[in-house]
């Protein structure tokens, strides 16, 4: 790798090797085709940028040559322009890929958990509604995941997205039972906390 080749990888963000990702499958897309597959993806086991970011990310690989675009003909109502990966996006992109020592630890933001870690503030029964959205959203996210892994069983270039979207699957599925054990631990910390004597313990200090 030539020493452009490293600040040019230096420079690109997440979402610059998300879009460049996308662009990898067979064929041009736009940038508002680009934000649907993102969502339709992407967001099942990383996250799905802004399409603002996205085009953001298309005109800075442009400029640094990993992407090539052209503008649709008078054929078409309403002028759009396309992207692609160019030879150097590619290779840039296969080499990043390669890279596991980038791909780092997965990281939780998960705002139920903070409810419940504040859960001494809170009313039992808000809690208990809080889990209990929660796995309704889950399961409609799960749904959704299936409805992709439905549609890129039917396209053989779509078998490691496959993968990753049957990963998500399962994540889904544990999530929904990670949140049935959620609720039998407020059942018994509710229960003990209503017997005599029982009050908010000091918060723990692991020391």
């Amino acid at each position: 790798m030539t020493s452009r080749q490293k600040a040019r990888k230096q420079e690109l963000s997440p979402t610059a090797w998300a879009v460049l990702g996308l662009l990898s499958f067979p064929g041009e897309r736009t940038g508002y085709e680009l934000k649907k597959w993102a969502d339709s993806s992407l967001r099942f086991f990383y996250w799905a940028p802004a399409i603002s970011q996205i085009y953001a990310e298309l005109r800075r690989l442009e400029g640094l040559g990993l992407v090539a675009s052209s503008r649709s003909g008078p054929e078409e109502a309403r002028a759009k322009r396309r992207y692609a990966l160019t030879g150097a996006g590619r290779a840039a992109l296969a080499d990043w890929a390669a890279d596991t020592a980038e791909a780092g630890p997965p990281v939780l933001k998960h705002g139920l958990l903070l409810r419940i870690w504040l859960g001494h503030l809170a009313d039992p029964a808000r809690l208990r509604a809080l889990v209990a959205g929660h796995q309704e959203r889950t399961r409609a996210e799960l749904a959704c995941v299936r409805a992709a892994m439905a549609q890129a069983g039917d396209v053989g270039e779509w078998a490691f997205p496959l993968l990753a979207l049957r990963w998500s699957e399962r994540q889904h599925l544990a999530e929904l039972e990670l949140a049935d054990a959620l609720l039998e631990d407020l059942a018994a910390v509710e229960a003990a906390r209503s017997g005599p004597g029982q009050g908010v313990e000091d918060a723990p200090t692991g020391g």
